[in-house]
């Protein structure tokens, strides 16, 4: 059973991938802060299905000094890391001009600094291997903008440039590296928009309505089976038409 490591996966779109993953017979690894009622159930149904599993390990990925000794935590407890979600992040809004700098320090802290140091230290051990998968979830806030999400989005920009680099570097021992794009989905970090906006998001979609969690998850799984294996560098965007 491989291994597939999601950060951020207590709730929101990291559990929809979790759950999405562990019916595909993955064991997937959840980090996050604390294990929430939902991710509790989701490890039960996944132990009732048998497909494959989900396990929790709680972890504050702000502290970017202790990702080594997780990475090490990690391949002792659970082997090789066949696959590595960089989901975990914050969505603080606010307009640059007067956002405090402890917000914006914490949004490049969570969005950018540690997934690019997890990637490092779990990408080792994918190098030995000879094999990995990373996905990291980008926005299309990073390309398209949004008043009041600048710092937002600029991290997420700074996770696309990171892929694409990224994917060379470890393209010629086999691993792939993409980023998704999703758009404005029913998730905890969209709960601050009303209705009315939902419905103004969903008017501009070419498909008049807003992607969810599932076809985030589903993007997720095929980049990390067999479709996804000449895949590397690009950016899948999910947002039903909503750049076109």
């Amino acid at each position: 059973m491989l291994n597939v490591l999601v950060t951020g996966g207590s709730r929101g779109l990291g559990l929809g991938i979790a759950r999405r993953l562990a019916k595909a017979g993955y064991r997937v690894i959840v980090i996050a802060r604390r294990e929430s009622d939902a991710l509790k159930h989701a490890i039960a149904e996944a132990d009732a299905a048998a497909t494959g599993k989900i396990a929790f390990v709680p972890f504050d990925l702000s502290e970017t000094g202790a990702l080594p000794a997780l990475a090490t935590r990690l391949r002792k407890e659970f082997g090789s890391i066949y696959g590595l979600v960089n989901n975990a992040g914050i969505g603080t809004a606010g307009v640059l001009a007067t956002m405090p700098n402890d917000d914006i320090e914490r949004l490049i802290r969570l969005n950018i600094l540690s997934p690019i140091l997890l990637t490092k230290y779990i990408s080792r051990a994918m190098l030995a291997s000879g094999r990995g998968r990373i996905i990291n979830i980008a926005s299309i806030v990073a390309s398209s903008g949004f008043s009041g999400l600048s710092v937002y989005s600029a991290t997420k920009a700074s996770l696309i440039g990171f892929t694409r680099s990224l994917a060379r570097e470890l393209g010629r021992i086999g691993i792939t590296v993409n980023a998704i794009a999703p758009g404005f989905i029913a998730t905890e970090m969209t709960h601050a928009l009303s209705e009315d906006d939902r419905a103004k998001i969903a008017r501009r979609s070419a498909l008049q309505r807003l992607a969810d969690v599932e076809d985030v998850a589903n993007a997720v799984e095929f980049l990390l089976g067999d479709g996804g294996r000449n895949i590397s560098g690009t950016v899948m965007t999910i947002d039903a038409g909503g750049t076109a």
